[in-house]
């Protein structure tokens, strides 16, 4: 049976997914709960939609279309539609059955694929299959049948030329910018890299909000194609162009539940090195405390997964395990990375330790690459940094992409607001949290202010003395300041030998603050 109702045009989003405003009495009466769905059908076109309810917000008669629905069924407010309703997606059943502990084919993954491109699952279905599969896990069949069908959700990159090369943290470890060295020494190298990168969801800078202060990284498909013809790469933001999209769908609805299940992750991590041609990718796994996985062991047996699927999938994998219980070089926020990678590809021997790790990635990705022996790829990539090569190669990447390929680490502009941290007594650092000072940069405003964040004067294992600097805090506001100055308060951030570091001050002063 179909219904008209008369269109109200409401100038909100719903999020992404088809919407439509009854209200309660009509919904009543059609038998319509919330959440059920409707075809809205405006002559030849039509959408299926979510039904929300409201008492007074829209009339009897009338239907109120949030802008992801009149985007779709373009028509004049005050004009008609007709209203029907439709049974739930097959997709819905497919989801109790993993629930249930049954093991889905491809078909019954494929179909909930599409019914979350098409928007036409609710958050609360989708998050009944994330945790479905959290709970009761997949098995290898469906692990690949998933990273298919997020593959194909999108469009693909197709660069002619071979072998692609790719690299991917699991995450989990502030400051970890190894990506925004390695590129450029292997694009300097001869080798392709077309690297897209994440944007920051909890911590405070992703690689892309990194980039972004050196130059756009919001690039079409287009102009990821041009930028790699000119110079064998690009460090561009994944969620710009359509590659594997059902994986960022997903991940909305992961991040907030901190939930990772380890078939989602292989998926997640190998569709999208899939889907921009990769043929050979190095997998970095952070292991410690603070990071995603615990232990070796865990770590091994996640490596073994990881080149177990890529092998399926046609592609080469390697996987290095590293450490991932303090935050990787000193800089944590977008500028501050970003100076901190234009300072060392202009010869300066800070962060050893990011130094360190970058070159021996870069060096395994060499290997694999086919342009350095077994065992000598980290001598020629630490060769390619300290010649110039990869800074020359970083300019190139930096005014392809749009940026100003001159600028330098002073020109980099940072939080005028700071405060700095003292150390009172005299030991050795025993314990860096890394969540908690992922906490106090975003508190400041990273990474939405790109000049906000923390710079780490120290790294666990260090001796520190009384009266030496263990970290400045940036931000662009006083009252940013002041709320991070609160976490910092309340949360435990680094211990000195097992003792908490408790005291913060704001005082124009240098004062040493106390280890509690």
């Amino acid at each position: 049976m179909k219904y008209e109702f008369k269109v109200k045009k409401i100038d909100v989003e719903s999020g992404g997914k088809n919407v439509i405003i009854l209200n309660k009495e009509d919904a009543e009466d059609l038998n319509l709960s919330a959440m059920d769905r409707v075809r809205v059908k405006d002559g030849g076109k039509s959408v299926i939609a979510l039904v929300d309810l409201a008492e007074s917000y829209v009339k009897r008669g009338e239907i109120g279309f949030f802008e992801e629905v009149s985007k779709k069924i373009k028509i004049k407010k005050g004009s008609k539609v007709k209203l029907e309703p439709v049974d739930k997606p097959v997709a819905i059943e497919y989801i109790k059955k993993k629930m249930d502990g049954i093991a889905l084919n491809e078909d019954e993954i494929n179909e909930i694929i599409n019914e979350v491109m098409k928007e036409e699952l609710s958050d609360v279905e989708l998050t009944a299959f994330i945790t479905s599969m959290y709970i009761r896990g997949l098995n290898n069949n469906e692990t690949i049948s998933l990273t298919k069908a997020i593959i194909n959700s999108g469009s693909t990159l197709k660069i002619n030329k071979k072998p692609i090369l790719d690299k991917h943290c699991i995450g989990g470890v502030p400051g970890n910018r190894t990506t925004m060295l390695l590129v450029p020494i292997v694009a300097a190298a001869g080798l392709t890299i077309p690297k897209t990168s994440s944007r920051s969801i909890t911590s405070p800078a992703g690689t892309a909000d990194s980039m972004e202060v050196l130059a756009p990284v919001s690039l079409d498909e287009k102009k990821i194609k041009q930028v790699v013809k000119k110079t064998n790469a690009c460090i561009a933001w994944g969620g710009a162009v359509n590659l594997a999209a059902a994986d960022d769908k997903m991940i909305k609805i992961r991040h907030p539940l901190k939930m990772d299940p380890r078939g989602v992750l292989l998926a997640s991590i190998l569709a999208k090195k899939k889907a921009v041609g990769a043929t050979h990718v190095l997998i970095d796994i952070p292991v410690g405390i603070g990071s995603k996985v615990l232990t070796y062991r865990d770590a091994e047996q996640l490596a073994k997964d990881f080149m177990d699927l890529g092998t399926k999938l046609g592609m080469e994998i390697h996987c290095i395990t590293t450490p991932g219980y303090d935050p990787i070089g000193f800089a944590i926020g977008p500028a501050l990375e970003a100076r901190e990678i234009m300072r060392i590809l202009y010869g300066e021997k800070v962060s050893l330790d990011l130094i360190d790790k970058s070159l021996v990635m870069a060096g395994l990705l060499l290997e694999m690459g086919g342009v350095a022996k077994e065992g000598e790829g980290r001598k020629m990539a630490q060769e390619i940094l300290e010649d110039g090569r990869a800074l020359k190669k970083m300019k190139e990447i930096i005014k392809a992409q749009g940026g100003n390929p001159n600028i330098k680490p002073e020109d980099i502009k940072i939080g005028k607001f700071k405060l700095d941290i003292f150390i009172r007594e005299e030991g050795r650092i025993h314990l860096i949290h890394d969540k908690v000072i992922s906490e106090i940069a975003r508190t400041a405003g990273a990474p939405k202010d790109k000049g906000a964040g923390i710079y780490m004067y120290f790294e666990k294992g260090d001796k520190v003395k009384k009266g030496q600097k263990l970290m400045t805090i940036y931000a662009e506001s006083k009252r940013k300041l002041e709320a991070a100055k609160e976490v910092f308060d309340k949360k435990v951030a680094v211990e000195l030998d097992k003792v908490i570091l408790e005291n913060f001050s704001t005082e124009t002063k240098p004062i040493v603050y106390d280890f509690g």
